[in-house]
C-alpha cells in the first residue's frame, strides 16, 4: 500500500492545470515575445481538455498559442521540463498536441523565428468589411486611442481564413462556446479594431468581434439574434463590448424589415450590457420622459421602443424599470413602495404560474402526491425569494445607472 501511495504521488507532480499552462499572447512587436507581461490565459480549457482542466504527463507544462496583433497568424508550441515517460515505462502522457490541433486551423507555425518574420507581414493587414462606427478611448499610457468597427458579410475576400483563427479563441473565454457555419450566408459578424503606429505606419490590432444570425420572420421581416460576442481579454474593461453592441444596435434600427434584436442563451454579463446600452438609446424617447415614468409601464413606451430601436417589449420593460429608479426619490417611503411593488408585480410571474399549477394538481393529484409539491411552493417561501430577487434586480439596476452618470 505504501509503496502505492509514493507511485501516486510522484505521478501527481505530473499533472498540470491547463488553464495556467495555456499562455496566449497578441503580439505587435518581436519583444512581445518574451515579454511575460503580455501573456494572458483562458477563462476555460474543459472543452479541449476535460472537466478537471488538467493534462497529466508533463512537469513545467507550456503550451504556447500566440497571435499577431491584426491576421492574427499563429504560433503553436509545447514546452515541458520533463515528460512522465522518461521515468516510468509504462505510463501515457496524455495528447496534447493533438487536441490544440483539432480547434486551430491549418497553417500555423511552431517555429519561434518564423512568427516574428510574419509580424512584418502585419502592415498589409487591412480591416474587414465596412466602416460603421470610429471611438476613442483615453489611456493613461498611451493618450487617445482610436477603435473602428467594421461590418462583415462571408463572402469578404480573405475573411473565412481570419475568421476560423478569430473563433479559436471562443473556446478559451465562453463556458459553452461552439464553432459556427460560417457558410451560411444569414450570418452577419461585427468587428472591432485599435489603430496603431508602428515604426510610422498606421496598423490594425483584432479588439473583439461578434456574430448575429438573421432568422427569418412571417411575413417579410427578419429577427437579428445575436450568438457569440467576445473582447479579447488585453482589451477587456474598457468600453468596448457596449460600443460593439450600440453599433450593431444602431445598425440594424436602420434596416427596415427588422423586426427586433434579441441574444441566443444570454449570459449573465451580456444582459447587463444590454441593459446598459438600451437604456442610453431609450432614455431620450418621449414616452421614457422622466414624468411618465412614475405612470407605469406603457402601450406607447413599448410601442416606442419597438418601432424606432427594435426593442421587443420584454426588454423595454426592464429598460423602464432602469429608468424609474433613476428618476425615483427611494428615501420617499410612498414612492419606494410604489417602485418596488412595480418591479415586484413583473417578478411574481413564475411565482403565479406556479399557483395555477398548483390549483391544476388539486384537482388531478391524491393527497399523498400533493403533498411533495406543496413545500417548492410555500407561500412564505416565495415571498422571500421575491424579496431576494428584487434586491439583486435593484443593486444591477443601480450599477447601471452609476455607469451611465459616469460616461455623461
Amino acid at each position: 500500500m505504501a509503496a502505492i501511495n509514493t507511485m501516486e504521488k510522484k505521478l501527481a507532480e505530473y499533472k498540470c492545470d491547463t488553464n495556467e499552462a495555456i499562455c496566449m499572447k497578441l503580439v505587435r512587436f518581436p519583444e512581445d515575445v518574451e515579454d511575460d507581461s503580455t501573456t494572458f490565459h483562458p477563462e476555460f480549457s474543459h472543452q479541449v481538455y476535460g472537466d478537471d482542466e488538467v493534462a497529466f504527463g508533463y512537469k513545467g507544462l507550456q503550451i504556447q498559442l500566440f497571435y499577431t496583433a491584426g491576421n492574427l497568424s499563429t504560433l503553436f508550441k509545447v514546452k515541458y521540463s520533463s515528460k512522465v515517460t522518461e521515468t516510468f515505462d509504462c505510463v501515457e502522457p496524455d495528447d496534447i498536441e493533438g487536441k490544440i490541433r483539432e480547434i486551430i486551423p491549418a497553417g500555423f507555425t511552431c517555429n519561434s523565428d518564423d512568427f516574428i518574420s510574419l509580424l512584418e507581414k502585419e502592415a498589409n493587414f487591412q480591416p474587414f468589411g465596412t466602416l460603421l462606427h470610429t471611438y476613442t478611448v483615453h489611456s493613461e499610457d498611451a493618450g487617445d486611442l482610436t477603435y473602428q468597427i467594421h461590418k462583415v458579410d462571408v463572402n469578404c475576400a480573405g475573411f473565412h481564413d481570419y475568421h476560423k483563427r478569430l473563433q479559436t479563441f471562443l473556446m478559451w473565454f465562453i463556458e459553452t462556446a461552439s464553432f459556427i457555419d460560417a457558410d451560411d450566408d444569414r450570418w452577419d459578424f461585427f468587428l472591432v479594431f485599435e489603430k496603431y503606429n508602428k515604426d510610422g505606419e498606421t496598423l490594425y490590432a483584432t479588439v473583439g468581434y461578434m456574430t448575429v444570425y438573421n432568422y427569418y420572420v412571417y411575413p417579410d421581416k427578419t429577427r437579428p439574434r445575436v450568438s457569440q460576442m467576445l473582447i479579447l481579454p488585453p482589451f477587456q474593461g474598457e468600453g468596448h463590448g457596449a460600443q460593439l453592441l450600440e453599433a450593431v444596435h444602431r445598425f440594424y434600427c436602420s434596416l427596415p424589415k427588422v423586426q427586433d434584436i434579441t441574444a441566443e442563451d444570454p449570459s449573465e454579463s451580456y444582459v447587463k450590457l444590454r441593459d446598459y446600452v438600451l437604456v442610453k438609446l431609450c432614455q431620450g424617447l418621449p414616452s421614457f420622459t422622466a414624468d411618465k415614468l412614475p405612470l407605469g409601464f406603457s402601450a406607447d413606451m413599448a410601442k416606442e421602443a419597438q418601432d424606432k430601436l427594435k426593442i421587443n417589449k420584454k426588454h423595454a420593460r426592464r429598460v423602464y424599470e432602469i429608468l424609474r429608479l433613476r428618476a425615483t426619490d427611494m428615501s420617499d417611503e410612498d414612492k419606494a413602495r410604489a417602485y418596488r411593488l412595480e418591479v415586484k408585480k413583473r417578478l411574481f410571474g413564475p411565482y403565479r404560474k406556479n399557483q395555477r399549477e398548483m390549483a391544476k394538481m388539486k384537482k388531478c393529484l391524491r393527497p399523498e402526491e400533493l403533498l411533495s409539491h406543496v413545500d417548492q411552493m410555500d407561500t412564505q417561501t416565495q415571498h422571500e425569494e421575491l424579496e431576494k430577487s428584487y434586491q439583486v434586480v435593484v443593486e444591477d439596476y443601480r450599477r447601471i445607472i452609476e455607469r451611465i452618470a459616469t460616461h455623461a
